[in-house]
């Protein structure tokens, strides 16, 4: 059992038709048939949407995106096309709203790696391989491969795990020829962004993207290189063989699975209201992964 603990009813918005709750963004549709996408502060963890929301968390997001955006534009186009509120959106709708265009969205979510760690690790350590590719022996927690690798997965409806899966059946799904797209781009917007972080001192260890098609041109949309969709870690906190320290929900996760908490991990019951100290924790986690990757001072 798993999704929202309690599930928002979604601002109406004259003008806007509201189209799908996620666990993190509202997404609305424009009268001129352009996306309205809107990050809330819900954080999940475990498949659960929790009850307490994390402060700036959405504009945290937002902003960092188009930051990456900007980063990323002689490599690939992407979805936004304003960031001014729709009229009559309420006004914390601020910084955390992305009009976008809408696409024929590939159902591939496009994982990129370039070290050893979370479902990946699952996999290697039974088969010494990730999603297919045959990797080299005596990799550990925290390892860096060889190369970065594409590690697809099909994308899962909120409350349901993402399913890695081989590059071939990518090819089946989409056909060759859009797979090889996929995955030339989802590699070089890693590369360019593991390079940009290490330059900042973290290392970007594992990342996912959206793509969708403008007609014939393969655009990247959605949210890029956040906490959310990324495992970025403090570089000279970097030790190979143990979970590493991490900008996102450790803290969320950490608390979660204590004893702290109560809650039963495997049971039914859905998770608690976070305490202030994990919120405060959490928080400032994601505002110092913006300020550490952008270089500008969060306000």
């Amino acid at each position: 059992m798993s999704g929202f603990v309690d599930k928002p009813e979604p601002i109406q918005v004259p003008g806007l038709v509201h189209l799908h709750t996620g666990k993190v963004r509202e997404l609305y549709r424009n009268e001129a048939g352009d996306l309205v996408m809107v990050a809330s502060d819900r954080i999940s963890a475990y498949d659960w949407v929790l009850p307490t929301e994390i402060p700036d968390k959405g504009r945290v997001l937002t902003q960092l995106s188009l930051w990456w955006f900007d980063q990323l534009a002689d490599l690939l186009p992407n979805h936004v096309l304003s960031t001014d509120l729709p009229e009559g959106a309420p006004a914390d709708w601020a910084g955390r709203t992305l009009v976008c265009k809408s696409l024929n969205m590939v159902p591939v979510e496009c994982v990129a790696r370039g070290y050893l760690t979370g479902s990946g690790l699952v996999e290697y350590n039974e088969s010494r391989t990730v999603c297919g590719l045959a990797l080299p022996h005596g990799l550990v927690d925290g390892s860096e491969l060889p190369a970065p690798i594409f590690t697809p997965a099909t994308k899962a409806a909120v409350g349901e795990h993402d399913e890695n899966v081989s590059y071939e059946e990518v090819a089946r799904q989409v056909g060759a020829e859009t797979a090889a797209q996929l995955r030339q781009a989802t590699l070089a917007a890693y590369s360019r962004a593991r390079d940009i972080a290490r330059d900042r001192g973290i290392i970007l260890a594992d990342t996912k993207f959206e793509f969708g098609f403008d007609g014939d041109s393969l655009v990247i949309a959605d949210e890029v290189l956040t906490p959310d969709s990324s495992r970025f870690w403090p570089a000279d906190q970097w030790e190979p063989g143990r979970a590493q320290p991490s900008y996102d929900k450790q803290f969320v996760r950490d608390w979660l699975t204590s004893a702290e908490s109560g809650w039963d991990r495997k049971g039914e019951q859905p998770p608690p209201a976070l305490p202030q100290q994990v919120v405060d924790a959490t928080r400032a986690k994601y505002v110092e992964a913006y300020e550490r990757l952008t270089g500008i001072t969060w306000s």
